[in-house]
């Protein structure tokens, strides 16, 4: 298996940063208020597992916290891993046969599971139980093996992607939507707290709006905020060093950054606002058609900036104004 994890010191602050309980977690409430009822369902009828979920949305909008919340509410060990890195029908099998009994298994970009795991996945979700094929041709035997009863939980960013069969063996499915400014101010004063920052109600605001809607790109600015103050030796954080530290960031007032002014400089310069389908687009930008479907468009869309067309990608007025106005 793929080794996919982030650096250690991010790694750290991120853990550090996640909501540990129910409470904490700011957000998504009709999404927590249906997990609440599968979990405490579970429970009553005295299950070890509960239905298998499937949490749809965009990156950083909370999808393996809540697989942590719900495993801590299930009194049960998490284990973690992504489709990615689940390389070999072999790597699947050691990760089944090694869960305990009700654990949870989280897998982060599931869409990405190749087709061979996927299917050996099927009857484990249904019967808990593998099908291993030993041996080639004529000779070839199907050997049955129990596996521990355990709670699935795939993430993805692109519910598409994934295949109707996988699909439809999940009880439950629900998506995470882009938060308000609100919430995400809620989030920033708990981890500026977290970090010891001396920061203004007002430099959170800033924070927020510029966050694109979303805890772990808001928790990013704030973390390179805070480096920031430590380099200028400033004590207090307040919204004008917040605004000087996002423009030396490169941070824009509708929260786009450098990757994503490229892109509608792209289509408005050289595709004269387009349309202009995704091929062109990566070939153009240098950068591959899944960073700009998962990490730029979902963003430029929801804030109006552009628009799909059958034909590729357009360039709103919004978008025009704004380039003029930078």
């Amino acid at each position: 298996m793929k080794n996919l994890s982030s650096p250690p010191e991010e790694q750290f602050l991120s853990l550090a940063l996640s909501p540990k309980t129910w409470k904490e977690y700011v957000g998504q409430e009709k999404v927590k208020k249906n997990i609440k009822v599968i979990v405490g369902a579970a429970k009553k009828r005295k299950e070890l597992h509960c239905e298998h979920i499937l949490l749809c949305g965009g990156s950083g909008l909370g999808k393996t916290t809540l697989a942590r919340l719900i495993a801590e509410e299930m009194n049960a060990k998490i284990r973690i891993t992504s489709g990615p890195a689940i390389e070999r029908p072999g790597d699947l099998v050691a990760l089944l046969t090694n869960l305990s009994p009700g654990e949870v298994f989280f897998i982060d970009e599931i869409h990405r599971l190749n087709k061979v795991c996927e299917e050996l996945i099927y009857p484990a979700l249904e019967n808990y139980k593998l099908d291993i094929i030993l041996g080639k041709g004529p000779m070839a035997r199907t050997m049955e093996l129990k596996i521990e009863p355990f709670t699935l939980i795939g993430a993805t960013t692109m519910p598409s992607s994934l295949s109707a069969p996988m699909r439809n063996r999940f009880g439950a499915i629900f998506r995470l939507d882009f938060y308000s400014e609100k919430e995400i101010e809620k989030i920033l004063e708990r981890s500026s707290r977290l970090l010891g920052m001396v920061i203004s109600p007002d430099a959170l605001r800033v924070v927020s709006q510029r966050s694109r809607l979303t805890p772990r790109i808001a928790n990013r600015i704030l973390k390179r905020i805070r480096d920031f103050a430590e380099f200028k030796n400033q004590k207090r954080i307040d919204r004008p060093f917040t605004e000087e530290a996002l423009v030396f960031l490169g941070i824009d007032n509708l929260g786009l950054e450098a990757g994503d002014r490229k892109i509608l400089e792209i289509i408005i310069g050289q595709f004269k606002g387009g349309p202009v389908g995704l091929q062109a687009l990566s070939s153009v930008l240098g950068e591959q058609e899944k960073t700009i479907l998962e990490m730029h468009e979902p963003y430029l869309v929801r804030a109006g900036l552009i628009e799909r067309a059958p034909r590729g990608r357009i360039a709103t007025r919004k978008a025009h104004s704004h380039l003029r106005a930078i």
